[in-house]
C-alpha cells in the first residue's frame, strides 16, 4: 500500500509542478518524511525524482524545437558541478538554517511575482551572470535536496525573462542537478529501489502530462499565477515542517 501511496502522490505533484517547469521534490521530500522515510532518503528520492520528471519533459520540448540551448547551457553546467558541492555540505551545515531562508525567500518570490509590476525589458543574460547565479543555487539546491528551479525560476522572472520561456529552461538545467546532488546522497544513505521505482515512474507520467497541459492549454500570464501560488504552498510546507 506505501508504494501505491507513494505513486499517487508523486503523479499528482509531478503534474502540478510540471505546469511551471520545475520539479515536485520541494513538496515530495517532507511528504515522504511524514510517511516514516529517513529525511535524507526522502531526498535522495525526491531529487531521482526531479530528474525523471524533468527529463520527460525535456525531452517533449526539445521535439517541440522551444528550448533555447544557448541560453540554458550556462546554467546547466554550473548547476552540474555545483549541486554535488551542496549535497556533500548537508553532512555538516544545520539544514534548518538555510530552509527559514528559502521560506523567506519564496514568500517573497511569490509575493513579487503574482503581485509586483509588469515585467522589465531588460534580459541581462550574459553567459558569466548565468554561471555565477547557476552556481549560487547549485549548491543552495544541493544543501536541500531540490532542483533549484524554485530558486532560479522567481529570479529569473524577476529578471524580466518570459516565463514560459523559463519553464522550458528549467525543464531541462534540473536534471544536471538533481542527478549529480543524487548521486552523492547515494553514497551517504540506503536507498529502497523499489520506492524509487515506483515514485520514478510515477514522475515520467506527471512529468508528460504537466508538460502537455503547460504548453497547449496555459497562456503565459495563468503560468506565472501558478509559479507564484506554487511558491506560497512550498514556502508554507516548508515552514509547517520546521515549527
Amino acid at each position: 500500500m506505501f508504494y501505491l501511496e507513494v505513486f499517487i502522490i508523486t503523479l499528482i505533484l509531478s503534474t502540478v509542478f510540471a505546469l511551471g517547469g520545475v520539479g515536485s521534490a520541494v513538496a515530495l521530500i517532507p511528504i515522504l518524511h511524514f510517511l516514516g522515510l529517513d529525511f535524507n532518503s526522502s531526498k535522495a528520492i525526491g531529487l531521482f525524482v526531479n530528474t525523471s520528471t524533468t527529463i520527460a519533459a525535456t525531452i517533449a520540448n526539445i521535439k517541440r524545437k522551444v528550448l533555447d540551448f544557448k541560453f540554458a547551457l550556462p546554467l546547466a553546467i554550473s548547476l552540474a558541478f555545483t549541486a554535488p558541492i551542496g549535497a556533500y555540505l548537508s553532512k555538516f551545515i544545520p539544514q534548518i538554517y538555510v530552509k527559514w531562508l528559502f521560506v523567506i525567500f519564496l514568500f517573497f518570490a511569490g509575493s513579487m511575482i503574482l503581485f509586483g509590476k509588469k515585467e522589465t525589458k531588460f534580459h541581462y543574460n550574459k553567459p558569466w551572470v548565468m554561471v555565477l547565479l547557476g552556481s549560487i543555487v547549485g549548491v543552495i539546491s544541493g544543501l536541500l535536496g531540490v532542483g533549484g528551479g524554485s530558486l532560479l525560476l522567481p529570479i529569473l522572472i524577476l529578471l524580466g525573462f518570459d516565463a514560459k520561456k523559463l519553464a522550458v529552461t528549467m525543464s531541462f538545467v534540473i536534471p544536471f542537478s538533481t542527478f549529480t546532488a543524487f548521486l552523492t546522497y547515494l553514497s551517504i544513505v540506503k536507498i529502497d529501489w523499489l520506492l524509487l521505482l515506483s515514485a520514478t515512474i510515477a514522475a515520467i507520467f506527471g512529468g508528460i502530462i504537466g508538460n502537455y497541459i503547460m504548453h497547449f492549454h496555459l497562456n503565459q500570464k495563468q503560468i506565472k499565477k501558478i509559479i507564484g501560488i506554487i511558491l506560497y504552498i512550498i514556502a508554507i510546507r516548508m515552514a509547517w515542517s520546521l515549527i
